[in-house]
């Protein structure tokens, strides 16, 4: 248990020395990172509680995270192209707002249905904010450091599974879960207070044109993106939604071991979310989430095979989480940078398809244990879900590529036809 506790407190440490060198415009959309983070992984500690609270069962009460999984796939697109006309401060308060009530609500709720729809309405501003921050938070960005910038936003994710989701998780245990989510409303009240107080207030789009903006979904790049993040993220769920039972009975660690593992994962993420943005802003986000897509599918394998060691299992916990959340901003940046004219609604889309990837993850994760085979399965599975996803990455580069070879040629034609043409 020592060194467990070493690795949370050097955990704490390293967060919180973040957040005291993060820019003061970032952290609003830092802090709304979180507490969007620990309502949606802090669910999957407290299922025995809530099952046991409102005498249901476990599998009803796993219905709840798909209800929120369900809320951010309806709402990221569509809550961003109904208020994509306002200002993207007072869109992102909104948001905000509404995911505190409804986390509110969720803490409240005197049956299962009442919490089932509050899960489903709370998940609706997830995509959209994070859709509108990554916007947000590219235009005021240092120059050259946008994907760096869009890494401090979802450094709130990953900050909420090193404390959050322990400190939501411990209280749901002991107390009551119903606290957990009281917690969560109240960071929302934060965040509100921060965007009001800190974040800078841009213009709204002017001319905004969503015919033309849902126009980007007619392109083939668009829809290799959603695949690629649909199923190219889903390994990161396939490894992370077995780590419990992968950890005690192949890694041998006891169950008071697995919340300092879910923090060392945690802490990994945290640590390749700013690489990754380092990565995009060097290179191009294109290139860094197929080069990291790749990372993963090799990590994966990797975890496959030395599980059953504790201290190298351990090692590729923290390198697992490192490489799959170092993908969020460079997959963020790409939609983006993509999508000139509809960003808002992309970066939304973008969202959507992340939760796509951890539905999928979670079941095709699940399929090889229905069949009996053992808990480093899923991992296999999670690498084969990382290469497809590196290869619709390739084969994006390439279609990119063509596109821009084809449109200097067409320029050139042009610029020769002109020269042409008698004065």
């Amino acid at each position: 248990m020592f060194i467990e506790k070493v690795v949370f407190l050097l955990s704490v440490f390293f967060t919180l020395t973040k957040f005291v060198f993060m820019k003061k415009t970032l952290l609003p959309l830092t802090l709304g990172g979180l507490g969007i983070g620990i309502t949606e992984f802090v669910m999957m500690g407290l299922l025995p509680d809530i099952a046991k609270d409102l005498q249901i069962t476990i599998p009803q009460a796993g219905h709840l995270i798909s209800a929120y999984a369900l809320g951010v796939v309806i709402g990221a697109p569509l809550l961003v192209a109904i208020a994509g006309k306002y200002p993207p401060k007072n869109i992102l308060i909104a948001l905000m707002l509404m995911f505190t009530v409804f986390n509110v609500f969720s803490a409240f709720a005197p049956d299962y249905t009442v919490l089932f729809i509050s899960r489903l309405l709370s998940g609706l501003p997830h995509g959209a904010f994070f859709g509108v921050g990554s916007v947000v938070a590219s235009r005021i960005a240092d120059e050259g450091k946008s994907a760096q910038a869009v890494s401090m936003m979802f450094a709130g994710l990953t900050i909420a599974n090193i404390v959050g989701v322990p400190l939501g998780t411990f209280i749901g245990h002991h107390y009551s879960w119903r606290f957990s989510f009281a917690i969560v409303g109240a960071v929302g009240l934060l965040t509100v207070w921060s965007l009001k107080a800190w974040l800078p207030a841009l213009e709204a789009a002017k001319n905004r044109d969503l015919k033309q903006e849902l126009s980007f979904f007619g392109k083939a790049e668009a829809w290799l993106i959603v695949l690629m993040i649909s199923i190219g993220t889903g390994g990161l769920f396939c490894w992370y939604s077995y780590i419990a039972p992968l950890m005690t009975s192949v890694g041998g660690f006891s169950e008071d071991s697995v919340t300092y593992v879910l923090v060392l994962a945690g802490t990994g993420m945290l640590a390749g979310n700013f690489v990754g943005g380092r990565l995009a802003d060097r290179f191009s986000p294109g290139k860094a989430s197929m080069y990291l897509l790749v990372a993963m599918t090799i990590t994966l394998i990797i975890v496959h095979y030395v599980s059953h060691l504790q201290v190298p299992a351990l090692i590729m916990t923290f390198v697992t989480g490192a490489v799959a959340f170092a993908l969020a901003a460079p997959i963020q940046m790409l939609m983006i940078n993509t999508a000139k004219g509809s960003e808002m609604l992309a970066a939304a889309a973008s969202q959507a398809s992340f939760n796509i990837g951890n539905a999928l993850g979670a079941f095709l994760g699940g399929l090889p244990l229905v069949y009996g085979y053992g808990y480093t399965a899923p991992a296999t599975v999670g690498a084969a879900m990382a290469l497809t996803g590196a290869v619709f990455a390739f084969v994006l580069l390439r279609t990119v590529r063509k596109s821009n070879k084809q449109k200097a040629a067409d320029k050139r034609s042009g610029v020769l036809e002109d020269a042409c043409v008698p004065a």
